[in-house]
């Protein structure tokens, strides 16, 4: 797998290409709706800018998180959309200022940080290998919402590779949310890059098998679209019931998405 700079170069270049989609956006254009209920592109941008500056705060001042993390708790169902609509208010020209100087601060902090420190977050405490992992998947995911809204798509690229690494990672913690136990044997996940090339995880002769293009695992474990629409195939029941549940993402089970033809 890649290394923590790689994973740092991923993550500025993601946020560059989201940063394309919006940057000559007029201010009624950040008005428009997106797929997420009652977020506007504005709310996408500024969710990503919120959630950049808390990742720096982990890293800079972890007494100073633990406080923002219990304030958090006392409304775990509601606190990222209170956030993101406080965000969403600010003047897209600052706004956007705002979420460029956050970005390039924790790429730099995240670099910075001595090997064997783990960062507290809203799920597990990560490692700056995970952070910023995390970061590019949420950069990506809420960039799909985003392109989408002003139609246009984003062709997929190796950074695929850290999110679907950060999908199967989190099999066991998707589980955990949704109040489940955890199946005991390690699955099997093969996906094709957009490339071509395969990449793998899990022991050669599981029994619980995942397959697929990369592209829609990723949009699955991000919940950008329903399962239902994408080109995976699995093999067992238990393969079958975590690709309902899958979650990258820190926080509660998400809503996900309704299937095209009911949406």
């Amino acid at each position: 797998m890649a290394d923590l700079s790689e994973v740092i170069d991923d993550l500025v270049a993601e946020g560059d290409a989201v940063d394309a989609l919006v940057a000559d956006l007029a201010d009624d254009g950040w008005r428009h709706g997106t797929a997420a209920a009652g977020w506007t592109i504005a709310h996408q941008i500024g969710h990503l800018a919120w959630t950049d500056r808390a990742a720096l705060l982990s890293v800079e001042d972890p007494t100073g998180f633990g406080e923002s993390l219990a304030e958090a708790w006392r409304n775990p169902a509601g606190f990222v959309d209170e956030a993101a609509e406080v965000e969403a208010r600010t003047p897209p020209t600052e706004l956007l200022a705002r979420w460029r100087a956050g970005r390039t601060a924790l790429a730099e902090a995240l670099l910075a940080v001595p090997a064997g420190t783990k960062l507290p977050w809203y799920g597990p405490p990560m490692s700056p290998m995970s952070m910023a992992t995390a970061r590019l998947m949420e950069t990506w995911a809420h960039g799909q919402d985003v392109a989408a809204a002003v139609g246009v798509r984003l062709a997929p690229t190796s950074r695929l590779r850290s999110i679907a690494h950060l999908g199967v990672r989190t099999r066991d913690f998707a589980y955990s949310v949704n109040e489940l136990p955890p199946p005991a044997e390690e699955f099997r996940v093969e996906l094709t890059g957009p490339e071509g090339d395969g990449w793998t995880w899990g022991p050669v002769d599981a029994a619980q098998r995942v397959t697929g293009p990369a592209l829609d695992f990723c949009l699955l474990v991000t919940q950008r679209a329903h399962r239902d629409d994408l080109a995976l195939t699995t093999v067992g029941e238990d393969a079958a019931h975590w690709l309902t549940i899958a979650q990258a993402f820190a926080g509660p089970p998400g809503a996900g998405r309704d299937r095209k033809d009911e949406a």
